[in-house]
Parts: structure tokens; C-alpha cells; sequence
């Protein structure tokens, strides 16, 4: 049986491996993206993004996709509420329409990104087990239904545990101290309305400097709100989140804090989903490997606390699509191009993230995370 073979192929189609084929569709550049989930509304994708003009729009406009993304923005998201333990109020902003980091729905943009993608470009239920090198900058990737492919050029697109990152590096991501609980609250101004007031039209924080709650209002009128903790890597484990104590496990550690934030815990719609937040060391990077690169969380996972990981994510895609294109018929000096731009930037912003986190759970993390926001310009 003859082995399929893909000049390029995109192991992942998160929103970095879909701008990169976006991008590359738009130069006439064939390229096929290989996805572990069986379809494409297989499980939700998440909450809000804020798409920053420097980062996250350029991809958007490299992949001609701008305009439309601004017709699935999410009005008055970039309002901002920071609230003290004690739900006195840090910090309000507005809405006004001038910002610059607009608000999306994760599913939203990634059906906008699959939506300007030829049919057949992705191949669902394609589940990476690993590759290796076959020589002259080609290689094999296996699957888990035991197909292979080769390919002239391999993308890891594939997340934070990537199958393609052994190729080039042997980092692997660590526990960054910080655990998340997510959990839902529906049709929030109707079932929820004092929660629907506390969190506002865009993006809440309440900190103490070891816990903390981070809620955005969702396009479809529901609350999402992280519940985050100073905690050890196992204290998630040692919790039954299907058992009906879970959320009592949970207000636990929030006691002293205003009955409002123990509602948004109490009222929550659904299932309670623990997760670690982990992070690559910051300044991650490989030497040159012939036919392989990396890219978004595969090349750079941070924490969320600087909100860079989705737009740098996107801008790696557009910026190693334009190098490919820029140069035809020469892979290894696109992939330099691409790498040279990619390690500083992303340093820069694992760096921020890294320092972020210090802040928000540090001392006194409100009133410092006040001063920043009140300092940033609006527009």
C-alpha cells in the first residue's frame, strides 16, 4: 500500500494551524490539516478572546479575513470590572466602541477560519502518535488507526502536548502553580440576573492573591467564569467533580469573600471542569531542523494571564504562510524567516505572561492590576 504524501501537512486545527492553511490557500498554496476530533463541533471551544490589533488582527488581515471577523465581535465585551474580595469596585471601563482589542467567541473566529477553507482540507479523526525524520527535511507521521503520511514540510500546530515538538526540542511543559475550575451559568439575565450585574457586558476580576474569579459575558447570554487558585498540581485530583460536593469543595476555599461571588460558584449550569495551567520555559526554541517547525502553544504555551497565547497563536500561523510563500520552492529558508521572528516575540510574551501571573496572585493584586489598567490607553 502506498503511503499518502502531503507536501504540507498541519498537525492540529486549532486557530494557529487554520490561519496558517487560510494563509497559505490565499497564496494558492495547497495544504492539508490533520485533527484528532472526529468533526468540527465535536466540543466547545472555549470563551471570549480579545484580538489584539498588533497580533491577532494582523493575522486576520494577512488571512483576508478581517472584515468578517469584525461583523462577529461581541459588542460592549471589552468593558472591564475589577472588584475586591469584598465586591467593592477597583475599577470600572466602559464599552465606548474605540477599543482596540475587540471581543470574539473562540468558536466563533474557528468556524470563520474553517469556513474559508476549501472542503477537504482537514482530515478529522486523524490523531498523531508521532513522526520521524526520513531524511532531506521529509517525514513520516503516524496515527492512531495505524496510517502514515510523509510530507516535505510537517507543522506542529498540535498544542501543548505536541506529538511534533519531540523533533525539534525536548522541553515539555510544568504546572505553573495555578489551577482553573470552569463552569457555566445560562441565559444568565434571565435565571442569573444578580450575577448577569456583578460580572457586567464584558470581563470580570476579583483577586485576593491566592484565589481569584474571572468571568466574561458569552455572545449567547451565558456567564463563563474561571475559578483560580494557588494550589499543588495534585489538589485538582483529589476532587470528584461529577460528585454533588464538588462545588461545597469549591466555595471552601473562597470563604470570607461576598456572597456574590459564592452565587456565581453555587448557581453554576452543568459540569465543573478542573484544569491545570502549565506553561513552556520562558524563551523556548529549537536549532533549525530540516522540513519541521512549531507552531502557537506547541512552540510557546504560556499561562492566559497576559491574553497572548490565541493572537500569537494566529500570528505565527500568518507569518510562517507568508514566508512559505515569499519563498517558492524553499522551505528551509521560509522556516528560518518564520524562526527568527518567533523566538524573541514569543520570549517577550511568555515573559509578560509569566509576570502577569505574579501580579494577579501576588500581593495586593487589585489595586496593582487597577494602576495597570488605568495607565493602558483605551485606544
Amino acid at each position: 500500500m502506498t503511503t499518502p504524501h502531503h507536501p504540507i501537512a498541519i498537525i492540529g486545527a486549532g486557530l494557529s494551524g487554520l490561519t496558517l492553511a487560510r494563509v497559505l490557500h490565499t497564496h494558492g498554496i495547497p495544504t492539508t490539516v490533520f485533527d484528532l476530533e472526529s468533526g468540527r463541533h465535536v466540543r466547545t471551544q472555549g470563551g471570549m478572546l480579545d484580538i489584539h490589533h498588533d497580533s491577532g488582527q494582523i493575522a486576520l488581515r494577512a488571512a483576508g479575513l478581517y472584515e468578517p471577523f469584525r461583523t462577529i465581535t461581541h459588542p460592549g465585551g471589552q468593558a472591564l470590572r475589577l472588584l475586591r474580595r469584598d465586591a467593592s469596585v477597583a475599577l470600572q471601563q466602559e464599552d465606548d466602541g474605540t477599543g482596540d482589542r475587540p471581543e470574539v467567541d473562540r468558536g466563533r473566529l474557528r468556524d470563520l477560519l474553517l469556513d474559508a477553507l476549501l472542503d477537504g482540507t482537514i482530515r478529522w479523526g486523524a490523531k498523531a502518535t508521532g513522526a520521524r525524520p526520513l531524511g532531506e527535511g521529509r517525514h513520516e507521521v503516524s496515527f492512531t488507526d495505524g496510517s502514515t503520511i510523509t510530507t516535505d514540510l510537517l507543522v506542529g500546530a498540535d498544542g501543548a502536548w505536541s506529538r511534533v515538538r519531540p523533533l525539534l526540542s525536548p522541553a515539555t511543559p510544568v504546572y505553573t502553580g495555578i489551577s482553573f475550575v470552569e463552569l457555566d451559568l445560562l441565559d444568565a439575565d434571565v435565571r442569573h440576573p444578580d450575577s448577569a450585574v456583578l460580572v457586567g457586558g464584558g470581563f470580570l476580576i476579583a483577586l485576593d492573591g491566592e484565589r481569584g474569579l474571572l468571568a466574561h459575558r458569552e455572545d449567547d447570554g451565558s456567564l463563563h467564569v474561571y475559578t483560580a487558585l494557588r494550589a499543588d498540581e495534585g489538589w485538582l485530583d483529589g476532587i470528584d467533580f461529577t460528585a454533588p460536593t464538588a462545588k461545597a469543595t469549591l466555595l471552601a476555599h473562597f470563604t470570607g469573600w461576598d456572597g456574590a461571588f459564592h452565587t456565581l460558584i453555587a448557581d453554576a449550569d452543568g459540569p465543573l471542569v478542573p484544569r491545570h495551567i502549565h506553561a513552556l520555559p520562558t524563551g523556548h526554541r529549537w536549532e533549525r531542523v530540516p522540513g519541521v517547525t512549531l507552531l502557537g502553544d506547541a512552540a510557546h504555551l504560556m499561562s492566559p494571564f497576559a491574553g497572548e497565547g490565541a493572537n500569537l497563536a494566529m500570528l505565527d500561523g500568518a507569518e510562517l504562510g507568508q514566508a512559505v510563500a515569499d519563498h517558492p520552492g524553499d522551505i528551509e529558508s521560509a522556516l528560518a524567516a518564520y524562526e527568527k521572528a518567533l523566538f524573541p516575540r514569543s520570549e517577550a510574551s511568555a515573559g509578560e505572561s509569566a509576570a502577569s501571573l505574579e501580579l494577579m496572585f501576588g500581593p495586593d493584586p487589585i489595586t496593582r492590576l487597577a494602576g495597570r489598567f488605568a495607565s493602558r490607553p483605551q485606544t
